[in-house]
C-alpha cells in the first residue's frame, strides 16, 4: 500500500486493545436513538392516518357546505309555507269581501 493512498489507517497506541475500540464503536453507535419496531407501521399507513391540512380544510368545507344546504331546504320550506298561508288569506279575504257586497 502506497503512503498517500485515500485509505484511513487506524493507528492503534499502545493503551488501546481491540476490546476498546470495538467498546468505543459500540459506544459512539448506543447514542444514535433507534427506531422501536414494537407499535410501528409503515410510512404510507401513517400517512394515511395522518390527515393533512388540505384534507382537514376539504373535510371542514363538506360539513360546512353540508350545513348550509340544510338550512337553506328549511329556509325554501318556511318559504312555501308563507306562500300558502298568504294565499290561505288572500282567498278568506275575497270571501268575505263577496259575502258583504251579497249583504
Amino acid at each position: 500500500m502506497k503512503p498517500d493512498s485515500p485509505m484511513k489507517r487506524l493507528v492503534v497506541s499502545p493503551m488501546t486493545t481491540p476490546e476498546y475500540n470495538d467498546w468505543w464503536v459500540r459506544r459512539i453507535n448506543d447514542n444514535i436513538p433507534k427506531p422501536s419496531h414494537e407499535n410501528s407501521q409503515p410510512i404510507e399507513e401513517h400517512l394515511r392516518l395522518v390527515p393533512s391540512k388540505l384534507e382537514i380544510i376539504k373535510q371542514d368545507f363538506e360539513r360546512r357546505n353540508a350545513e348550509l344546504e340544510k338550512k337553506i331546504e328549511q329556509i325554501e320550506e318556511e318559504k312555501m309555507n308563507l306562500r300558502l298561508d298568504a294565499d290561505v288569506q288572500k282567498l278568506e279575504e275575497e270571501r268575505l269581501r263577496k259575502g258583504k257586497t251579497k249583504a
